[in-house]
């Protein structure tokens, strides 16, 4: 840097008033602790804010590279184990990413086609899975793109290994243009008992590529969304693979063993001691009572 490119920065960090926050700025990435400069934001915060608001754009308009995710989802040893046949590729009834981000209702089920195609899969394997993982872009193909291999390489390893059950998984299913309930429409055509779905999830200003999971049991079209346990947040800055894996073992484990999913079913994969995951249906407590 030239001496006057430093005399220049200099001069104007003198004209920013700092925030008495900027120092939890170390434990966050939320907006805090900006300055300001007069009745304005510093440029550096202003430049940083919008640079972050074209990634989040990006990460929702942006299509997934389904054959650079086929070339990814290749290199997995685990998965490969688990499902030796290819991954099947699929689409939602939204034609294109407008029609999806404008219609979240067709986003929802499977095209007439991959319905058919999932059917005749079906017929000719005559099988009963326990699992049927489904990969969908979602509101953020970015997130798909970077953690849905590293996230699967990890969780397919422990169910590969489950001393309690031997898994037995349908084929790999990725769904362009989906929503989180086009599960149901493959764990049904598939006949899974359970459907657990990757998806990209809506960005954040500081979070373009965060990863959601979704299981249901029993999954059938039209589904309520009660039905669900969600794991959200997937992401090196967020929840680790390590730990997201970790908490779906154990919600995956819980549902096969009590046949239920969703607000029945509760995340207690961090407890110490080996507590009970059904709810009771009959408790009276209520999280605003004390017990």
């Amino acid at each position: 840097m030239s001496k006057l490119s430093e005399k220049n920065t200099s001069n104007s960090d003198r004209l920013i008033i700092k925030n008495p926050w900027q120092s939890l700025k170390q434990f966050t990435s939320a907006r805090i602790g900006l300055g300001r400069v007069g009745n304005s934001i510093p440029t550096n915060e202003l430049l940083a804010f919008q640079l972050d608001h074209a990634r989040a754009i990006d990460a929702v308009h942006k299509a997934l590279d389904v054959k650079a995710l086929l070339e990814h989802l290749s290199t997995s040893q685990p998965l490969y184990n688990a499902t030796p046949m290819n991954p099947i590729v699929l689409d939602s009834k939204a034609r294109d990413r407008m029609e999806y981000l404008q219609r979240p209702d067709l986003g929802r089920q499977l095209s007439d086609a991959s319905w058919q195609q999932l059917l005749e899969q079906r017929s000719e394997v005559d099988a009963k899975y326990d699992l049927a993982i489904v990969v969908a872009d979602g509101l953020s193909s970015t997130a798909i793109q970077n953690h849905a291999v590293p996230l699967l390489d990890r969780l397919v390893e422990k169910l590969g290994t489950d001393p309690k059950n031997n898994w037995s998984l349908a084929p790999l299913t990725i769904v362009s243009q989906g929503r989180v309930a086009i599960g149901d429409d493959v764990g049904e055509c598939l006949n899974a008992k359970i459907t657990m779905i990757l998806i990209g999830e809506r960005p954040g200003l500081t979070s373009p590529d965060s990863m959601g999971i979704y299981m249901t049991w029993a999954p059938k079209r039209g589904a309520k969304e009660s039905s669900r346990n969600c794991i959200s947040n997937i992401r090196p800055e967020g929840l680790g693979y390590d730990e997201a894996s970790n908490k779906a073992f154990y919600l995956l484990s819980e549902s096969i063993r009590r046949q239920i999913s969703g607000i029945k079913l509760k995340d207690r994969s961090s407890d110490n001691e080996d507590n009970d995951a059904l709810e009771s249906s009959t408790t009276t407590s209520h999280f605003l009572i004390s017990p």
